[in-house]
């Protein structure tokens, strides 16, 4: 089935809707969970960006189609009109908030490309990157009577974002539509473990972390970056955790959730948990399938919790980084009351030279050399 265009999207969202879970649902106390979508719109359907791991792809495809701003505006005086609303529209969004519109016009006549995604490992040269209309999405709803705020929360494709020579939007987003945190989903630090997800490089993540701020601070906001992260994804070690635990620390992020991977139907990533083999490839993929060491990869990921403690300690010494074990600024995690420290791991420098100095200290008579024993042996008689 093709997607719904513009005009048919328009006309679905057009429709009565209650806007309301069923009253079925009062003598239960309702349902809480409306709370955080009662007063969000969303104006855009499926996504080009190709996560291995997701299957939105799947259920509203890669060609993606959005809903004019008249019919966004209509719903949003909609929303302005209902008794319990305070003025602030939590969302403008959608499965990646800021795409309006196909990946590229060649999308419009020959569909996505089955070889090959929009934007990783790069961003295809072809890739039409235009903020444009969403931004004067926005502004088209906050010009309304009584709205006071509209806010992003749905998930932003950083790299994509970068990709706008035009720094429009992102300038209009953190000064404007963020709630003092905003959500992106680096996923990981390991470039293995990214490319077998389908996402950028970490640098990527961190060059729009640094503008990001660097925005933030020129307008006088103390805002925040909430990162998504997951653990045992095909492909990601005990050392690709510990990897990950390191960057955490060095960046000063201490994730209050983080993602332990769950396979869901269709994907790539999904094929890599059950047959250990890169369908894109035809490569092996290490599976992290032992429940334990799972849960010592999640534990990494959220080393600063107490109740991880005993987790992270036996994930850093099968891995051989007992030296993560301490006081120190690098030092994940401290050693385990009345426990014996675990001696650091000698480095090939340290090694050598203290092979040198055994040796030296044994010409030297430092270290006397064990004599050996000789005993005659008896004359038969």
């Amino acid at each position: 089935m093709p997607p719904l265009e513009r005009e048919e999207l328009d006309e679905v969202y057009a429709l009565p809707f209650m806007r309301n879970y069923h009253p079925i649902y009062e003598k239960d106390g309702g349902v809480p969970a409306i709370e955080e979508v009662k007063f969000s719109i969303t104006h855009n359907r499926g996504c080009f960006g190709g996560c291995n791991f997701c299957a939105l792809a799947f259920h509203q495809g890669r060609n993606v189609r959005s809903r004019s701003i008249e019919s966004v505006v209509n719903e949003a005086k909609i929303i302005s009109e209902m008794p319990d609303f305070k003025g602030y529209i939590h969302d403008i969004g959608g499965p990646t908030a800021n795409f309006r519109k196909p990946a590229c016009t060649r999308q419009l006549t020959h569909g996505v490309c089955p070889d090959r995604k929009c934007l990783t490992p790069k961003p295809c040269p072809n890739l039409d990157v235009d903020h444009s209309e969403y931004i004067e999405l926005l502004s088209a709803v906050e010009q309304l009577p009584k709205i006071k705020k509209v806010f992003i929360r749905s998930g932003i494709r950083y790299d994509y974002m970068l990709c706008d020579k035009d720094d429009s939007f992102i300038k209009k987003l953190v000064r404007d539509h963020v709630s003092g945190q905003l959500k992106v989903a680096p996923e990981h630090c390991s470039d293995a473990v990214l490319s077998l997800m389908g996402k950028p490089n970490i640098d990527v993540y961190d060059r729009f972390k640094e503008k990001y701020f660097t925005l933030s601070s020129s307008f006088g906001l103390k805002q925040f970056l909430v990162p998504y992260l997951m653990s045992s994804h095909p492909g990601s070690t005990l050392k690709d955790a510990v990897a990950l635990a390191l960057y955490l620390n060095k960046t000063g992020t201490a994730p209050e959730q983080v993602q332990d991977f769950y396979p869901t139907p269709g994907t790539a990533s999904t094929v890599m948990f059950y047959t250990g083999i890169n369908p894109l490839t035809g490569k092996k993929v290490y599976v992290a399938d032992n429940y334990h060491e799972k849960q010592m990869q999640r534990a990494l990921l959220q080393y600063k919790r107490p109740d991880n403690a005993d987790l992270v300690r036996e994930a850093l010494i099968k891995c051989g980084r007992s030296d993560l074990i301490g006081y120190g600024a690098d030092c994940l995690i401290k050693p385990k009351k009345n426990a014996q420290p675990c001696p650091a791991p000698l480095s090939v420098t340290q090694k050598e030279k203290s092979r040198k100095q055994r040796r030296t200290a044994s010409k030297t008579g430092a270290i006397k050399q064990p004599q050996r024993q000789f005993t005659r042996p008896k004359k038969k008689k």
